[in-house]
């Protein structure tokens, strides 16, 4: 993840949020460029991005939507994607499909989002470290927002 250029998070129903976070703090303090999209909709564009050079990362915690965010998971793995998953501790399915796993603990699934925000969090600062750059002072980030 070091080395790529571009990444892209999938989430679902709850989740999708979260996925935007990650991105965001992707963005924010590695200067990859990252893009969330719902899992759902994948097949209407992002999909065609999906090859070896496009990390992939799914939030795919026991939800709701866990059976489409595997199926969304396997499509990115058919077209040669390296795909890391946010999954719940002991999920071997999840764990056989993808190439990394950033495990989390078992929660309701309305509680979900609280646990899988910490990992895309530490993610996109281990990535920013690895770049050497200064997590504390992200280049072109305002502290503040001034509503005109």
């Amino acid at each position: 993840l070091k080395e790529a250029r571009d990444m892209l998070y999938l989430g679902r129903g709850i989740n999708m949020p979260i996925a935007y976070e990650g991105a965001l703090k992707m963005k924010e303090i590695s200067y990859m460029h990252a893009e969330a999209y719902p899992a759902g909709e994948m097949k209407h564009g992002p999909i065609a991005l999906v090859d070896k050079d496009m990390p992939v990362l799914a939030i795919c915690t026991k939800d709701p939507w866990y059976e489409k965010m595997i199926s969304q998971v396997e499509q990115a793995k058919a077209r040669g994607g390296s795909v890391i998953a946010v999954a719940t501790i002991g999920d071997e399915r999840v764990e056989a499909l993808v190439d990394r796993v950033l495990w989390v603990p078992d929660a309701p699934w309305m509680l979900s989002p609280v646990v899988t925000v910490i990992p895309l969090q530490i993610l996109a600062y281990h990535i920013a470290r690895l770049r050497g750059l200064d997590v504390d002072q992200p280049r072109n980030l305002a502290k503040s927002v001034t509503v005109e």
